[in-house]
């Protein structure tokens, strides 16, 4: 090889030698004239990059294709300086913030001094596609600070990024057309490449996501490869929006956020609050099984302890700021709401001495928490400020960590596989930036973790980084009945905070011990794991999840007494059943019922009266019913019940 010359290796392990200075474009042009074509940018050593970048000697290079997932997010990013190129034409005082590529698409921040419109939207999207026939290629410049505050000078949004960068960090400017921004790319080659997309609403946003800066507009849009793909999303994204948990929460009576209390805390009307009961029933009847015990613990404490636990301040801004101490008490004491139980926990477990025969002590706890979580952020019942764990600590000795992680996978796979009929699949959490405990201390953690996985015999994702501060966790992502991803459970294994609070128990040989901790949660929080129920079954719920199991509906006043007869047998079997007692048309109550996804209507004629019958109507079965017995329905349901079924038994 000669000093004119380059080589890369393939993700084959074969090399390529190239002439110096060659692009990633060149590379794909001498592999051959399909991926040529195909490409869309190149991974250098894990970093991906344009094609007209100029390859670096001796590393490896992976030309990626719309096969590869990192190219989507290359895609979305150009889409979004599309999307600014257009909106800097038609509003041409606009200032830009910033425009990255996300899950499912792209946005982009303007400084505007109206709001934009639906029919500002359809403006820009028209104008985008003029940017896109132009095919204005994306050429990038690496500037020196000056210059870039020079080319910036009008955009005080890019002056203050520009100040944030290090002191030796590359500046690259990216140019399509008209439109110049700084930006680290990458990008595809040219504004021809963004065919397939839609921009789909604006909303505000503050300027680097704080409440005290300035209001921006924000526009969201998304972007495919191809025309399928783009139309299969946004028939998604209907079915989706028929699901919004917020539409049917409010039309189904499940709960409320109300004004005058705050954003991001929940109002569990009593129909929610019967679905809170039946899924903390259930799990805690699950873990009792299993040697589990229940505690309840404050709501607050005081500071000292989230200090003694790490939680401040690696936590701090999630805390909501502390409360003065009560009369009696020194002015320097201070109080804070609790954002999780760990710490609670282990006070319990250090309340006594243990010993190794005591291990695993397992407590459980569905409390309330509180996170002060940025009003932007808030969503529903999906992102809130108070919320409903079904927590629990493990105090173990470290020969049991194995044990204890099959037997919470178990947990796992009858709760989301087995009684929700969930898929889902397993991240590996791996140490934070900011964490507690040694290196040596975290290897061990995650270790245990890694090789529990494997000995089950189980597929896994690595995250890296996203570890909590205290230890590495498996994380459960499961999808819902439209394929969106959603996270589930969380088994997080802690060496720091035993010792931190100095946990002790003693072994078999007399001596102390230092126990190791699992944090783990099941649902997540009920907040949120009732939110995706909502949206996963559109509020049709199995039936005993359902808040109303059964609507009773007489036909006429003369079979009230009939009707109220059956309720009162439903009930003592344990259903949750009422009766239409409104003066209104048989029809009409169908449809009420049909409308609150009451999964079985009760038609009580006076033929059914006579006989001690019902004609049994299921939800979303149109006027098909069958007439039952009523012991013969009263005994289909409880088997329905016992059994969890997610389609009905009748």
């Amino acid at each position: 090889m000669t000093a004119r010359e380059i080589r890369v290796t393939l993700p084959d392990g074969s090399e390529k030698r190239l002439p110096a200075g060659a692009t990633g474009a060149d590379l794909a042009r001498a592999i051959g004239p399909g991926l040529a074509k195909a490409a869309v940018a190149i991974r250098v050593d894990g970093q991906v990059w344009d094609l007209a970048r100029a390859l670096p000697d001796g590393m490896k290079v992976a030309v990626l294709t719309d096969k590869d997932p990192q190219a989507l997010d290359v895609l979305r990013h150009s889409s979004a300086h599309v999307l600014a190129t257009a909106v800097r034409q038609l509003f041409p005082h606009a200032k830009i913030g910033f425009g990255p590529p996300i899950e499912d698409g792209f946005y982009y921040d303007f400084a505007v001094p109206t709001p934009f419109t639906p029919e500002d939207l359809e403006r820009i999207e028209a104008k985008m596609h003029e940017v896109v026939k132009a095919d204005y290629p994306f050429v990038r410049e690496e500037v020196n600070r000056e210059e870039a505050k020079r080319r910036f000078t009008d955009d005080p949004l890019k002056l203050e990024r520009i100040d944030d960068l290090g002191p030796n960090e590359v500046i690259s400017v990216y140019t399509d057309g008209p439109f110049v921004d700084l930006c680290r790319g990458p990008h595809v080659a040219s504004t021809g490449r963004v065919k397939h997309f839609k921009l789909l609403h604006a909303a505000g946003a503050y300027w680097r996501g704080d409440e005290r800066r300035q209001m921006l507009q924000r526009i969201y849009g998304t972007a495919w490869f191809t025309k399928e793909d783009l139309e299969a999303y946004l028939r998604r994204l209907e079915e989706a929006r028929k699901r919004d948990h917020r539409v049917l929460g409010k039309q189904l009576d499940l709960f409320s956020i109300q004004e005058d209390v705050g954003p991001g805390l929940i109002f569990w009307h009593p129909k929610g609050a019967m679905m809170q009961f039946q899924l903390r029933r259930f799990i805690e009847d699950v873990i009792l099984e299993r040697g589990y015990q229940l505690v309840y613990t404050p709501h607050v404490t005081r500071e000292q302890l989230f200090l003694k636990s790490g939680h401040l301040p690696l936590y701090a801004e999630n805390q909501f700021p502390p409360m003065a101490a009560g009369e009696g008490e020194a002015e320097d004491v201070r109080y804070r709401v609790k954002p999780m139980n760990c710490p609670m926990h282990i006070l319990i477990y250090a309340s006594q001495q243990r010993s190794y025969r005591d291990l695993p002590i397992r407590l459980a706890e569905i409390a309330n928490v509180y996170r002060n979580e940025r009003s932007g952020t808030l969503h529903g019942m999906l992102r809130v400020r108070g919320l409903t764990m079904d927590d629990a600590h493990l105090f173990l000795r470290p020969d049991q960590i194995e044990d204890e992680i099959f037997q919470l996978l178990d947990i796992v796979e009858l709760v989301l596989g087995k009684t929700f009929g969930l898929s889902y699949r397993l991240d590996l959490a791996t140490r934070p930036a900011k964490k507690l405990g040694s290196d040596a201390t975290w290897d061990q953690a995650e270790r245990a973790l890694e090789e529990a996985l494997k000995r089950r015999g189980l597929t896994y994702r690595t995250d890296q980084g996203g570890g909590a501060f205290y230890g590495p966790k498996i994380d459960v992502k499961f999808n819902d009945a439209i394929g969106r991803e959603w996270q589930g459970a969380t088994i997080q294994l802690d060496f720091a905070l035993p010792e931190r609070f100095q946990l002790e128990y003693a072994g078999e040989d007399n001596k102390p011990h230092r126990p190791v901790m699992i944090h783990r949660a099941i649902y997540g929080t009920l907040e949120r794991f009732c939110g995706f129920l909502i949206e996963h079954f559109a509020g049709a719920f199995p039936l005993w999840l359902s808040p109303e199991q059964v609507r009773v509906l007489p036909i006429a006043d003369t079979q009230l007494a009939a009707a109220r007869a059956v309720q009162r047998r439903l009930a003592a079997a344990g259903l949750r059943a009422v009766v239409d007692e409104r003066n209104e048309t048989l029809n009409y109550k169908i449809r009420d019922g049909e409308t609150h996804k009451v999964p079985y209507m009760a038609v009580v004629g006076q033929r059914e009266a006579d006989a001690g019958t019902v004609a049994v109507r299921l939800r979303g079965e149109g006027k098909k019913q069958v007439v039952l017995s009523v012991d013969a329905f009263v005994a289909k349901l409880q088997e329905e019940v016992r059994t969890r079924a997610l389609t009905p038994l009748v």
